[in-house]
C-alpha cells in the first residue's frame, strides 16, 4: 500500500473533490472545505506542498474514511466513489 507522505497540494484537492466535498472558499491561504455530514469544515492550507501527514490523516478520520479508501478515491476508482455517495445518501 502506498504511503500518506508526499502526497502533492493538487492530489489533495482532488481527493477532497472526489470525496464529494464541496469548495466553500479561501480566507488567508487556507481553503474550507465541507459535506453534508460533517460537523467542522476540512482546511487545506494553500501554502504547504506536499501536504503533511498528519493534514491528510485528520482528514480521513472526520470524512470516517481510511488509507484504502484514501488511495481508491484519489485514483477516481468509480466503485470506491459510487460506495461513498451511497453511503452518503442513507444518512
Amino acid at each position: 500500500m502506498n504511503s500518506l507522505s508526499n502526497i502533492s497540494l493538487k492530489d489533495y484537492r482532488e481527493f477532497i473533490k472526489n470525496a464529494c466535498c464541496k469548495y466553500i472558499g479561501t480566507n488567508s491561504g487556507h481553503e474550507k472545505w465541507t459535506r453534508r455530514d460533517l460537523t467542522r469544515p476540512i482546511i487545506v492550507q494553500t501554502h504547504i506542498d506536499p501536504v503533511p501527514e498528519f493534514i491528510i490523516k485528520n482528514a480521513l478520520r472526520s470524512l470516517n474514511l481510511n488509507k484504502k479508501d484514501f488511495f481508491d478515491i484519489l485514483y477516481a476508482n468509480e466503485a470506491a466513489i459510487q460506495k461513498l455517495k451511497e453511503g452518503l445518501e442513507k444518512k
